[in-house]
């Protein structure tokens, strides 16, 4: 084997940041084995249990460094889950580029890999004269509104919620202003100060690895690819999904009921891993399910009114507490109720699964697609409602429940809408697109796919340059 080309990859707190680009690391280096990746790992408090485990079980050639925490004490109290994640990596950085310069001392650095959260750190590549990218976690759809964001944020004066005529993106389907994500609804917090400048950065770097695939977002990929769009190469990398799986033995049992449940006929229901809903809104959730008569699958989380409460910490509480009295007994020949956590991959592959009513966070969104199992799109946070768009309006893959005046999802129309993916005819549209998606997939990810392709061709860029070509 020839020379090792070696990579500094730095994700952002939280596991649902952590896993994509290990998993993007992964592929990587199976595709291409001379290279290594060491992860650099900034965390808020000790690093969760099940981003330990999960490091423990990589190959050989990718390695990982954890941080000296930060503590919850080194933030203002107010700050919220995107604040956090962001001041974490900020004020790790001195210890960041102590790291990333000891690994550069002892074999040249081709590429430094890192999450949109960890932006900041690309100040130090020109110092160790490396490639500067940045791990784009979500679609095309979402990284080209950021990447039309600084244009947008001159052009339009207001707020972008009270904007009436859709946002047009080159190549991409129109996008309202109240599916914008969360940090953009309101200019005047900090939230979107970060935001904004995240975005600029995306316009100043070497280029940009995107976890979609030309065959999902083609006119959107092509458009980016532009000479005259200005921003850096964006190379589409996707699929990139989890491959490994957690212990299953949390899951076990709800695997073991769906072995008796007939084929595609349960709706798997789950807000990923930091989704809650408010107390209100589990209740009509309870209703909604019971009344469609469908059978579920649902992994409920203790309620909050902050829609992300659970993503970098859990409440203690035990969930089941919080349904409706007696759920459980009416609807124990209906469904079953995990709290807390479920095995996801396992669940989506399962035969009786027939329906997914999921948070649309981008890692749930293409594990359903890799499954070929149809969607109902249930946004909370971030980026989630852009995702939303993207697959009802864009890939006409999924259903969308209307959010009555008070916000909340009524149980009458969740009713309907899980009724409709389960075993109406739109049902059966929707079902057929997502399996010719899945089959794209597929295709995407084979020797001669189109993703593979283009990850030969930035693993080229980076042997390139530790070179000298």
């Amino acid at each position: 084997m020839g020379k090792t080309t070696h990579i500094a990859v730095v994700p952002s707190p939280g596991f649902s940041h952590l896993i994509p680009l290990l998993e993007f690391s992964k592929r990587l280096v199976q595709l291409h084995p001379d290279f290594h990746a060491t992860f650099i790992i900034p965390s808020l408090e000790s690093p969760p249990s099940a981003s330990i485990a999960y490091l423990e079980n990589l190959p050989s050639n990718i390695e990982s460094i954890f941080l000296p925490p930060i503590t919850k004490q080194d933030l203002p109290n107010d700050a919220n889950t995107a604040i956090q994640i962001q001041l974490t990596v900020t004020k790790s950085l001195p210890s960041l580029h102590h790291e990333l310069k000891s690994l550069n001392s002892k074999s040249h650095l081709a590429a430094l890999v890192v999450d949109p959260f960890a932006s900041e750190v690309l100040s130090f590549a020109k110092e160790l004269n490396t490639l500067s990218f940045i791990y784009f976690p979500s679609g095309a759809l979402a990284l080209s509104f950021c990447l039309h964001l600084p244009t947008l944020h001159e052009e339009i004066s207001g707020e972008f919620r009270d904007v009436l005529e859709p946002i047009q993106l080159p190549g991409c389907v129109p996008l309202y202003g109240s599916d914008l994500p969360d940090p953009v609804q309101d200019r005047s917090n900090d939230s979107y100060k970060m935001f904004l400048q995240r975005t600029k950065t995306l316009l100043s770097v070497d280029g940009l690895l995107v976890n979609s695939f030309t065959e999902m977002e083609e006119r959107a990929i092509k458009a980016m690819a532009q000479k005259e769009s200005g921003h850096p190469p964006v190379y589409p990398i996707g699929p990139i999904t989890q491959t490994g799986s957690n212990s299953e033995e949390t899951g076990s049992e709800c695997l073991k009921w769906l072995d008796n449940q007939p084929p595609s006929s349960v709706l798997y229901v789950s807000f990923g891993s930091g989704g809650t809903l408010s107390q209100d809104q589990i209740d009509e959730l309870a209703h909604g399910l019971e009344l469609s008569g469908q059978k579920f699958l649902w992994v409920l989380r203790a309620p909050s009114n902050v829609a992300n409460a659970a993503y970098l910490g859990s409440a203690s509480e035990n969930p089941l507490d919080f349904l409706p009295k007696g759920f459980l007994e009416r609807t124990k020949e209906q469904g079953f109720v995990i709290p807390s956590w479920a095995p996801q991959i396992s669940i989506l592959s399962h035969g009786s699964v027939g329906g997914f009513l999921s948070h649309c966070g981008w890692n749930s969104t293409l594990e359903s697609i890799q499954k070929g199992v149809p969607l109902i799109a249930w946004p909370l946070f971030a980026e989630q409602k852009v995702n939303a768009v993207l697959l009802t309006d864009g890939l006409k893959v999924a259903l969308r429940p209307k959010v009555a005046e008070n916000g909340i999802v009524e149980g009458e129309e969740i009713a309907k809408l899980v009724r409709s993916l389960m075993e109406g005819e739109e049902g059966k549209e929707i079902r057929k697109r997502m399996m010719d998606l899945r089959d794209a997939f597929t295709n995407a990810l084979n020797e001669d796919g189109s993703s593979t392709i283009t990850l030969s061709q930035v693993a080229l860029k980076w042997r390139n340059n530790l070179n000298g070509i």
